[in-house]
């Protein structure tokens, strides 16, 4: 009977606990950069593996959750199976809003992951406020918009594994990008500024957790309203039911 509990046992927590992946925590919801400042990014890395995650490229997003849109590159050979922190310059956008956020992929897994939206506003601190209110489809109230860099010429192709389908023009959405693809596009070729580089930090998050999608995933859609935390925290709920379940079973027989 005890063999037939651990069986069951293990088929219940097998997907619970297959959920491995990078975690950003930085930039959260609210946040507000001023061009030109440091932006610091930070995650949490794959402690249940140590080659999905250990080239892992940060892109800056803009669009709806159904239609990512590529700005540039802003780092890539990043390792993301550990705790990190990266730092660059944010660059002059158009508009200055709270329509961006950060994308993270690797080679190695399909799955890629999304910070919440946050502002990057002009280098005095003017921002004005996203072009739509709700995203478009299922009308969340989660607000967005397309953006780009003001020198567009300073952007970065998004890594060769970073592109969900065709390389589209930068501000035009793509039509397939959902769910673990998003749609990608160039702004042509060009150095950005340059970064720090990468560094370990502590595995508690320094700021709001990532957020979640319309699922409740958090590595599906950036969303302004949820935070992957939540997830988390079901995932184990959801194990521990799992295990106490099994257990009065077993005791049962």
């Amino acid at each position: 009977m005890l063999a037939h509990a651990l069986t069951a046992l293990v088929a219940l927590s097998a997907p619970l606990l297959a959920r491995a992946q990078v975690t950003p925590s930085e930039p959260g919801p609210g946040d507000v950069f001023r061009a030109g400042t440091t932006c610091p990014i930070v995650w949490l890395g794959d402690a249940n593996s140590t080659t999905d995650w250990k080239d892992m490229a940060i892109e800056l997003m803009t669009g709806d959750n159904f239609n990512m849109i590529h700005i540039t590159t802003v780092a890539t050979g990043l390792d993301g199976t550990v705790d990190g922190r990266f730092e660059w310059d944010c660059p002059e956008m158009d508009p200055y809003s709270a329509i961006y956020f950060y994308q993270f992929s690797s080679p190695n897994t399909p799955v890629k992951t999304w910070v919440t939206r946050f502002t990057i506003a002009s280098p005095t601190g003017q921002t004005t406020p996203p072009a739509n209110a709700t995203q478009p489809g299922t009308n969340d109230p989660i607000p967005w918009g397309v953006g780009n860099l003001l020198d567009r010429s300073q952007a970065t192709p998004p890594p060769n594994f970073g592109a969900g389908g065709t390389p589209a023009t930068p501000n035009t959405p793509t039509t397939g990008g959902t769910g673990n693809g998003a749609g990608a596009g160039t702004g042509g070729a060009g150095t950005p500024n340059t970064p720090v580089a990468s560094t370990p930090v502590s595995r508690t998050p320094t700021s709001s957790a990532p957020v979640s999608s319309p699922s409740k995933e958090p590595t599906t859609t950036p969303n302004d309203n949820n935070t992957g935390a939540a997830t988390v925290v079901g995932v184990d709920s959801r194990l521990i039911v799992a295990i106490a379940a099994v257990l009065s079973a077993a005791i049962a027989w």
